[in-house]
């Protein structure tokens, strides 16, 4: 759903990445050489009560950030300020995803049980919501959203009657509609996706989407080709049967290459085999060989590059430089969801209202 610039502009972003991975892969000879390596920095949101577990990068200096206590944050200046966004009337809900278009348009899901799961929708960069969608089903619970363009988007439920539920916009998230589920393969017992990081639903290209799984036997990453409409599942080697255990969060730079992320969330557990990859649209994982050393629920491949990709989670971030082969830990602070964008802008948020951004 973000363009890319011209062809001159991409070689330019392109040869920055290279350098900034050389940076973030060497290890600097003297102590001043350090201030010199590009690093997570925090950029004072005002909000330390809120975690923020939705984020969307339009660029380098404009960003969406959703969260707990029904809060949406939007900064135009790289972080230097943020305006509080929020919907009117939001406070008991938790928002979980936010997709922006660029600095006036977003779509932001609540998550939860019955009428608390919402999606809201604005035009005028926060100024104004409208409450596009409220779940009226018991049983449904929505967890991630994601769009294919600015127009067609999808959003997923925990399954309802043995399958995910997958809600269709075609006009931008002003109207929604639930997509029949004869296309869905049955959900295994216990099976659902995680509403940690905005990223259990992702897209590539025009009709290609994603879905993370767990809770259940195996951990496992759905696919379909049509927007949603039919869908296949894979295993993957992810830590798997247990709730808390399972794939929380995926990244396609592509609709072949992608990268699975995730592990058991609970901070007393280990998490081996906490990352996997695929070359084939996610018909078949494998594990990563040094995966991240703990939990992970967030994933983005770093802009213009065909092998590297930074995951983060409560005990830090990981960077691979290999296309999800080995992982190695470059920061140790806790963030929640990771996000990239074509001008080298990539962002963090998490808990006690951290955000920050990549600087070079």
């Amino acid at each position: 759903m973000r363009r890319t610039g011209r062809t001159r502009r991409r070689v330019t972003a392109a040869a920055a990445c290279a350098a900034a991975l050389a940076a973030l892969t060497a290890v600097p000879a003297q102590a001043h050489e350090q201030r010199r390596v590009p690093h997570w920095e925090l950029k004072d949101t005002g909000t330390p009560e809120v975690r923020f577990r939705g984020l969307a990068a339009v660029s380098r200096n404009t960003a969406w950030a959703a969260g707990t206590g029904g809060t949406v944050l939007r900064t135009t200046d790289g972080g230097a300020t943020w305006r509080n966004v929020s919907p009117p009337g939001a406070a008991e809900l938790q928002f979980r995803d936010v997709e922006a278009f660029d600095a006036r348009r977003a779509v932001v899901l609540a998550i939860g049980e019955g009428e608390a799961s919402r999606v809201y929708r604005t035009d005028d960069g926060g100024a104004t919501w409208t409450e596009s969608f409220r779940n009226t089903d018991p049983k449904a619970f929505y967890d991630c959203l994601a769009f294919f363009d600015s127009r067609h988007g999808l959003a997923m439920s925990d399954p309802v009657d043995g399958r995910f539920r997958i809600l269709s916009t075609g006009d931008g998230g002003r109207t929604w509609k639930v997509l029949p589920d004869a296309g869905m393969p049955a959900a295994q017992e216990g099976e659902a996706g995680f509403a940690a990081s905005g990223q259990c639903l992702v897209t590539s290209g025009p009709k290609d989407v994603w879905l993370a799984t767990g809770g259940a036997a195996r951990a496992r990453v759905l696919h379909s080709a049509d927007r949603g409409h039919t869908w296949t599942a894979t295993d993957t080697a992810l830590p798997a049967g247990d709730p808390a255990r399972g794939v929380f969060a995926l990244a396609f730079r592509d609709r072949t290459h992608g990268l699975a992320v995730g592990g058991d969330f609970r901070p007393d557990q280990p998490s081996p085999q906490a990352a996997a990859r695929t070359s084939d649209g996610g018909r078949t994982w494998r594990p990563a060989a040094t995966p991240p050393p703990a939990y992970r629920s967030g994933v983005a491949w770093l802009p213009h590059s065909r092998t590297a990709a930074l995951a983060v989670g409560p005990a830090g971030t990981d960077l691979t430089a290999d296309g999800g082969r080995t992982w190695r830990t470059v920061d140790t602070g806790s963030y929640d969801i990771v996000d990239c964008t074509p001008d080298r802008g990539c962002w963090a948020a998490g808990e006690k209202g951290r955000v920050a951004r990549l600087e070079h």
